[in-house]
């Protein structure tokens, strides 16, 4: 069902970011870096990136990086306005724009911040398909200058909702894994063409730190 009406917006965006508090806070979460200086959390770290993870886990980056300098790219998609919401009670800052509606605008924005935040963004996003990697990361990647870093997460126990991105919820006090790989450093000003090759690449290195992360995961009992 979609949600329209501006105050059950309001309302949807703060519960959602309360839920993310009160159980994202409970989750014993746990983070493998293939690369060094790739943390945005640990002290010290000068370099800026793309932080790119599917759809599906967002619960656990928009808990885990509220407290870092971020730029978090959300569509322009009328359900857009309530991820919006949630952020802002999280502290994360937002840019609107997908690589269908508000691209130029929102790539602008990113290049103007980009010496000093972070982007995050979901590659499969926001409609999909699942765990498909469409071409707005290499694009932005491209223009903003930023490295790619491909973060896989993984759930030792989590509902699954029926949405189309099969969105993961933790179960209350469950381990979580998040998996860093080495960042991909794309050249400025691709083509149509080389785009579509980084995409690919792109696509590989998520489904490898998507696979690592996964099976940690079911292994650990901590």
């Amino acid at each position: 069902m979609k949600i329209r009406h501006p105050e059950l917006i309001k309302f949807t965006g703060f519960s959602i970011s309360w839920v993310v508090r009160l159980l994202i806070g409970t989750v014993r979460y746990r983070l493998v870096t293939l690369a060094p200086g790739v943390d945005p959390t640990r002290p010290g770290v000068t370099q800026r990136y793309v932080y790119a993870f599917w759809h599906e886990s967002m619960l656990v980056p928009a808990y885990v990086y509220r407290k870092v300098p971020v730029r978090v790219l959300v569509s322009d998609h009328a359900d857009g306005e309530i991820m919006v919401r949630a952020c802002g009670h999280l502290g994360l800052k937002t840019v609107r724009g997908s690589t269908t509606r508000g691209g130029a605008k929102a790539v602008r924005e990113l290049v103007a911040v980009a010496g000093r935040c972070h982007v995050i963004l979901t590659p499969d996003g926001p409609r999909g398909p699942r765990r498909r990697a469409q071409p707005g990361a290499i694009y932005v990647a491209s223009r903003t200058g930023l490295p790619i870093v491909p973060t896989g997460f993984g759930f030792h126990s989590a509902w699954r909702a029926r949405s189309w991105d099969r969105l993961a919820i933790p179960r209350p006090f469950s381990a979580a894994v998040g998996v860093m790989g080495e960042p991909l450093r794309v050249p400025a000003e691709l083509g149509r063409r080389d785009i579509e090759e980084w995409q690919g690449r792109l696509q590989g290195a998520m489904d490898h730190v998507t696979q690592l992360a996964e099976a940690r995961a079911a292994r650990e009992s901590w």
